[in-house]
């Protein structure tokens, strides 16, 4: 039984221009100790597809479907039982920590609460617990720094922060949402590292976010790509790197900077932009984008499914798979 089963999940916004689609049918699981990325450009759902679950979902957006965590639907839950498995269960951090830590709190402050509401540990076992956390994260000189205000760390160190209160209560799903996009290179590839680390160290299963497949790609098991709110491609890491299918999957393989290529060989960029959301496409989405674009396209692509899980939405056939069958659900397929 997989620790995390997401059906039918739909996402929408009501802005004063209409309705805007973020999230189309959605369906997908997750195993426990496994790293799933989750890649698309921006405006690809992603995003608002884990705030559905988390029941984070700003006032003007609403969703439908399931998300089966242990069984338990987190879409009927009321809000206290919800809030009793975030942080606790399931933990999130985010691309900006400066909008995620409060600037007038010491991190101490903000660390040792998260702990004592959810483990009900005393005020020193719960500072205890926080500055391990911190040093478990590679921040220098934990006990001292632990007494300082967000402001006072560089970049890298307060995504540090975050991933160490993400973790602070030992959650069995960590989601991070772009955790290093904000940061440099170097930074971005420590961020990186950790995160491998601290999953080889636990049996935490993490959902990544990210619009950028060279980071995720020797950290995940699995990948599902987005595309217009919806699924495009599924499949283990190296299916998606080696032996892509889905078009859309192979224009963002060969726009990735890598040392193999030749000096001179410039980067393909993807010609076009992504469907206005308020006005998406008949057929498939991604058809006024695609070199290979064809008549069917104009219709609802099919979904291609392998014995193996793997799956691609598109006319193109796909190398060992059928096309699911009509009226099975992809969650079936899956």
């Amino acid at each position: 039984m997989p620790l995390l089963k997401v059906s039918s999940l739909e996402v929408q916004f009501d802005t004063p221009e209409g309705v805007v689609k973020a999230v189309n049918g959605m369906d997908f699981q997750l195993n426990e100790s496994e790293t799933l990325a989750i890649v698309g450009e921006s405006g690809s759902g992603k995003s608002q597809l884990v705030m559905a679950i988390m029941g984070l979902l700003a006032e003007n957006g609403s969703a439908s479907g399931r998300a089966e965590f242990h069984g338990r639907d987190l879409m009927q839950m009321a809000p206290k039982e919800l809030n009793a498995i975030r942080g606790r269960h399931i933990a999130m951090i985010f691309q900006d920590p400066m909008t995620s830590l409060n600037p007038f709190l010491t991190i101490e402050k903000q660390m040792i609460e998260v702990v004592m509401h959810h483990q009900g540990l005393s005020r020193d076992e719960a500072r205890a617990h926080a500055v391990e956390m911190l040093r478990a994260v590679r921040i220098p000189d934990p006990e001292e720094r632990i007494r300082q205000y967000p402001h006072e760390y560089s970049g890298g160190m307060r995504q540090r922060v975050m991933i160490a209160m993400g973790l602070l209560c030992e959650p069995e799903v960590l989601i991070a949402d772009e955790p290093s996009t904000a940061l440099d290179v170097t930074i971005q590839a420590q961020i990186t590292d950790l995160v491998s680390e601290l999953r080889k160290q636990t049996r935490m299963a993490i959902i990544l976010i990210t619009h950028d497949l060279a980071a995720v790609a020797e950290i995940s098991d699995r990948i599902i790509v987005m595309y217009a709110g919806e699924l495009v491609e599924t499949g283990s890491a190296e299916d998606i790197f080696y032996r892509p299918q889905h078009p859309y999957t192979r224009g963002l393989l060969a726009s990735v900077p890598r040392l193999d290529r030749v000096s001179d060989d410039e980067l393909q960029a993807i010609p076009g932009n992504p469907p206005n959301l308020q006005d998406l496409p008949t057929g498939c989405r991604f058809r006024d984008r695609c070199s290979q674009a064809m008549d069917e396209c104009l219709q609802r692509p099919p979904l291609w499914v392998s014995e193996d899980g793997r799956m691609s939405r598109c006319f193109l056939p796909m190398e060992g798979g059928r096309i699911a069958n009509a009226g099975a659900s992809e969650g079936d397929a899956e």
